[in-house]
């Protein structure tokens, strides 16, 4: 097949090139040309700015594929962008979406897709546009053969997004230092972290599948854990017990909603997802990487590169704050003024 993905570079992206190439498919990514990617085998590179509607014109003019990959809409004009300039040129379209875009707290855990409503809430703007780009997806199905994938929180190598604070080797180093980490909550609170190379079997199997024209389907990990496992683990591969603060997601946002708004609309509730229907016409959709796996491999990702090794000073010096503040609230409340 002859398959393009717009985007490309990302931690998801990056890891579903990779599984194309794996069954010999020609890849054609489409980005900017800003992020450094780490491909197995190199795909074919078109440069170009998908919001620039004039530039995402001529770069694909005259070119026709058999699926289109859309890893960057974010809102409904985006995906509308996807199909008025791939229009009778693009095959099979999956747009990536995401399980934000359930209204939470979900009805049934595991969440399935039939079951559940998609989110009306602005003050998260991230799942509010993606279920708002899903509802506008829908209302193209019938003139387009359209597939959506909602993933959950994934990681991989290059994520930027590990911890409740997004700290990613910062945890690391924190352990190591003896330093608390803020957990939202008790750290009981459910969840399954994915791993992209897992994730990618999701969106390569679905391509050219008629089966899975019209269809919306969660695509993430069945190992259910809970918050300070993810954080266990990372102290199992420093050798040392990690420091947890628990604090209430009602009182972290009262520090700062960045970064913790994304826990009182999604975080906050079980992150557990039925991912029957996927299976139903991908049962290569296995996922291999237990959060232990996944954890070890950030961990020797981080050891090994150099660039992995950054921290951010700001969101370091914001945990020490958030504890230091807590520590205060325990004190008055204990009535040691």
């Amino acid at each position: 097949m002859n398959i393009l993905i717009l985007g490309g570079t990302g931690v998801i992206s990056t890891c579903i090139v990779d599984r194309l190439h794996e069954f010999s498919h020609h890849v054609t990514v489409m980005n900017r040309g800003i992020s450094r990617a780490r491909y197995k085998i190199k795909p074919e590179i078109i440069n170009a700015d998908k919001e620039n509607r004039e530039q995402f014109q001529a770069a694909l003019k005259g070119r026709s594929f058999d699926g289109v990959i859309d890893m960057i809409s974010f809102k409904s004009e985006d995906a509308a962008a996807t199909l008025e300039v791939l229009e009778n040129r693009g095959g099979h379209f999956v747009f990536t979406s995401s399980v934000a875009a359930y209204r939470r707290p979900v009805r049934k855990i595991p969440a399935a897709e039939a079951n559940e409503l998609c989110s009306d809430e602005k003050t998260f703007p991230y799942g509010y546009h993606k279920a708002r780009m899903e509802t506008y997806l829908k209302s193209r199905m019938n003139e387009f053969p359209i597939t959506v994938i909602r993933p959950s929180l994934t990681y991989g190598i290059g994520s930027k997004n590990v911890g409740v604070m997004r700290n990613n080797y910062g945890i690391v180093k924190r352990i190591r230092r003896h330093k608390p980490i803020v957990v939202f909550g008790d750290g009981t609170n459910p969840w399954a972290w994915t791993f992209a190379p897992d994730l990618a079997k999701a969106f390569a199997g679905v391509l050219m599948k008629p089966v899975c024209y019209g269809q919306f389907y969660n695509a993430t990990s069945d190992d259910c854990r809970v918050w300070d496992d993810l954080y266990t683990e990372f102290g199992r591969c420093v050798g040392e017990e990690p420091a947890l603060v628990h604090i209430s997601t009602e009182m972290l946002l009262k520090v700062s909603s960045d970064p913790f708004l994304n826990l009182a609309q999604e975080k906050m509730y079980a992150g557990i997802f039925d991912n029957s229907e996927i299976r139903s016409v991908v049962p290569e959709f296995v996922c291999d990487y237990s959060l232990e796996k996944i954890v070890r491999t950030l961990y020797e990702w981080y050891e090994s590169d150099p660039e992995a090794r950054v921290i951010d000073e700001a969101r370091d010096l914001l945990e020490d704050t958030v504890v230091e503040r807590y520590g205060r609230c325990l004190e008055l409340m204990a009535g040691n003024q």
